[in-house]
């Protein structure tokens, strides 16, 4: 059954790139050189921040182009299409793609300000994790409002900022953090700690799902690489070709939400959620059997929740995301049809732009239309509270 005219799709995960100006029309005078900036390097548009060099990398913008085209090398930002780093643009390349709406993660500052936490001026950083919550919701998202959902990145590095932010991001309109899949990795602390309960019961209390971008904490499980970084630099000496590492994102967020099942902090906060963001849907059921199946043995004598199950914990708390899933909505029933979202990922190179529509047609045929309208709309207006306000596009 063909995916009908009167559905929205609504993305719950794309990305833009940061145009230049974004720090620099928004630091004080005496930060801007130590601020975010962009340089030309070898006829390559880079990032500079605290004196350190951050390639565009390729991949991130690779909308429009062949595949034989792709590659991890610098771009500039004439080499990349406008919707890339331009609000106007991108909805034309939303209407091209049959996509209402969208949520934008970072490019520069990681999908949940990684750059930022681990950058040495962390008074510099505070100001720039602003600047960029206050460029995407003012600046971005004013220009449609109906169009683009509200997202903020957050300084982690300072509890007490971070409570702060979101709060003032929740009054600006955000609806959902951006926040490390991995904190851990980073040098923060992990979800089983007490450290991040004024931020749960902020994102509870403002209803603000957690998204959990895979790769945001800069980890990933079982690759040969030593860091993300690593893998960007060709001349790098590793044991694994990229494609290592792009196959083996989404993961991460299966080791998070195993982490998340079991920290007691689901139990703690009953109305906190959290978006698993380019992570795929197909793992969901296997990762829900094993997890019911240690509790159910192992829950006498270990710290853990007597009483839930891990399985109907996910399925009050989480929200599975998956671009192009085949054997996981086959699965959807046990992941829960109505705990499914799309994503588009436009314009990385998982993204099936401008055929996105096209593509979820094709995934979604064997699915009947009150399920599919969950799935493609109706799930990410309800997490996200992002209401339909306008007529079908």
């Amino acid at each position: 059954m063909p995916l009908q005219d009167y559905m929205q799709i609504v993305s719950v995960d794309d990305h833009l790139v940061e145009h230049p100006r974004v720090w620099q029309d928004r630091l004080p005078a005496k930060d801007k050189e130590n601020g975010p900036r962009i340089v030309e390097d070898g006829g390559k548009h880079i990032w500079v921040f605290e004196g350190q060099t951050f390639p565009t990398i390729g991949l991130n913008a690779v909308a429009g182009k062949p595949q034989e085209e792709w590659g991890m090398d610098p771009v500039r930002y004439e080499d990349m299409i406008p919707g890339c780093y331009d609000p106007q643009a991108r909805i034309k390349d939303m209407d091209l793609d049959g996509v209402q709406a969208a949520l934008c993660f970072p490019s520069f500052p990681g999908f949940a300000g990684g750059t930022f936490q681990r950058a040495q001026d962390k008074d510099l950083a505070l100001l720039c994790v602003k600047a960029w919550n206050d460029f995407y919701i003012d600046e971005w998202c004013a220009v449609a409002p109906e169009r683009y959902i509200p997202l903020a990145i957050l300084p982690t590095w300072d509890i007490d900022a971070a409570v702060t932010e979101a709060e003032r991001a929740a009054a600006k309109g955000a609806r959902t953090i951006s926040f490390p899949d991995s904190p851990v990795p980073l040098g923060l602390p992990s979800f089983h700690s007490d450290h991040w309960d004024p931020l749960w019961r902020v994102c509870s209390e403002t209803q603000m799902p957690v998204s959990l971008h895979f790769g945001a904490g800069s980890y990933v499980p079982g690759f040969s690489f030593s860091s993300l970084q690593a893998s960007a630099n060709p001349d790098a000496v590793n044991d694994a070709p990229f494609a290592v590492a792009i196959t083996a994102f989404s993961t991460n967020l299966m080791w998070t939400t195993i982490d998340l099942l079991f920290s007691g902090k689901l139990q703690q906060f009953p109305d906190l959620q959290f978006s698993l963001a380019e992570g795929g849907i197909g793992w969901v059921p296997y990762i829900l059997e094993r997890s019911d199946y240690v509790w159910e043995r192992h829950r006498y004598y270990q710290p853990i929740d007597f009483d839930t199950r891990p399985s109907d914990l996910f399925r009050k708390h989480f929200w599975g995301c998956f671009i192009d899933d085949i054997h996981g909505l086959e699965s959807r029933h046990a992941v829960g049809v109505d705990r499914i979202t799309l994503e588009i990922d436009f314009p990385h190179s998982d993204s099936n732009w401008p055929n996105s529509r096209k593509r979820a047609a094709e995934v979604l045929a064997d699915v009947p239309n009150d399920e599919c309208a969950l799935i493609v709309e109706e799930n990410a207006r309800r997490m996200l509270r992002f209401p339909r306000v306008s007529a079908v596009r």
